[in-house]
C-alpha cells in the first residue's frame, strides 16, 4: 500500500507539471468554458425562456457539468498518446506499480476539472449567475460534480486503453459526450423534450448531475415543479450510485487492461 500511495503520488505530480510545462494545455482548456459560459448566456439565452426562471441562473449547472464530463475525456486521450510514444513501455522498466499510472492520470485530470470549474464559477457570476444556497450547499455541489469527473475519467482511461490511437479515441469519445450532455435538462428543460427523448433525458446520469448542482447550488425556483421522473426527484443519490457504479466497474476493469498491456 505505502508503494502503491507513494507511486501514485509521483505519477499525479508528472501529471501536474506536465501542465506547467505545457500551459497550452491548461489555457485552452480553460478558454472553452469560458466560450460556452458567454456563447449560450448572451446568444441563447435571449431565445429559449425558461417558465418561471433566470436563463443565466439555468444555465450555469449545465455548463459546470458539460464542461467537467467533456474535460474527463483528456484521461483517455492522454493514455492512447502515452501508449503510442512508448511512455508506457518506459513505466515498465521502473520498479513501480502499474495502477498507479492510472491513479495518477485521473487525479492530474481532476486537477485541470477543478480548475476549469473556477473559472467557469468566476466566468459565471459576471454574467449575473449567483449561489443562493449557503455554503453547505455550495460546497456540497462542487464536491459532486468533481466526484462524476473522477468516476467518468476511469470510463475514458479504459477507453484510451482499448484503442489502438488517440485520433480514434477523440472519435468515440464524443459518440459518448454528445447524447449525454445534449439530450438532458442541461440546456433545456427535459419536459420540452419529444417523447423518447424526454424519457432517456430524464434517466440520463448527466440531467441528474444538472438537477443536483441547481439544487445543491440554489437555482431552482421555490415555485418550480417536482419532476415527474425518481433519478430527478432524488439527483444527489442517484449521482452518487452512479458515481460508485462507475468506479466499482472501470476500476478494476482499466487496472486489468492496463496489467495485459504491460505484458
Amino acid at each position: 500500500m505505502s508503494r502503491f500511495l507513494s507511486d501514485g503520488y509521483v505519477t499525479t505530480w508528472r501529471n501536474i507539471k506536465k501542465i506547467v510545462r505545457v500551459p497550452d494545455i491548461l489555457v485552452f482548456t480553460l478558454i472553452q468554458p469560458i466560450m460556452f459560459v458567454l456563447l449560450f448566456t448572451f446568444v441563447f439565452g435571449s431565445s429559449i425562456q425558461v417558465p418561471g426562471e433566470n436563463y443565466t441562473s439555468f444555465l450555469m449547472a449545465g455548463i459546470f457539468a458539460q464542461t467537467i464530463v467533456f474535460g474527463s475525456t483528456y484521461s483517455g486521450s492522454a493514455m492512447a498518446q502515452d501508449l503510442k510514444d512508448g511512455i508506457i513501455d518506459r513505466f515498465r522498466t521502473l520498479p513501480m506499480n502499474g495502477s498507479a499510472v492510472l491513479v495518477g492520470r485521473t487525479l492530474g485530470d481532476l486537477v485541470i476539472n477543478f480548475l476549469s470549474l473556477v473559472v467557469m464559477m468566476l466566468t459565471g457570476f459576471l454574467v449575473g449567475w449567483r449561489v443562493e444556497s449557503g455554503v453547505v450547499g455550495f460546497l456540497a455541489g462542487v464536491a459532486l460534480l468533481l466526484l462524476f469527473s473522477y468516476a467518468f475519467s476511469w470510463v475514458m482511461s479504459f477507453l484510451g486503453l482499448s484503442v489502438r490511437s488517440p485520433e480514434v479515441i477523440n472519435n468515440a469519445s464524443f459518440l459518448i459526450l454528445f447524447p449525454l450532455t445534449f439530450i438532458s435538462n442541461a440546456f433545456v428543460p427535459s419536459e420540452n423534450l419529444p417523447g423518447p427523448l424526454q424519457v432517456f433525458a430524464e434517466w440520463n446520469p448527466v440531467s441528474a448531475l444538472v438537477q443536483a448542482a441547481r439544487e445543491l447550488f440554489g437555482n431552482i425556483p421555490a415555485n418550480a415543479p417536482t419532476p415527474d421522473a425518481w433519478p430527478l426527484q432524488h439527483p444527489v443519490l442517484y449521482v452518487l450510485g452512479f458515481a460508485v457504479v462507475m468506479l466499482v466497474v472501470f476500476v478494476p476493469l482499466s487496472v486489468r487492461r492496463f496489467a495485459r498491456l504491460s505484458r
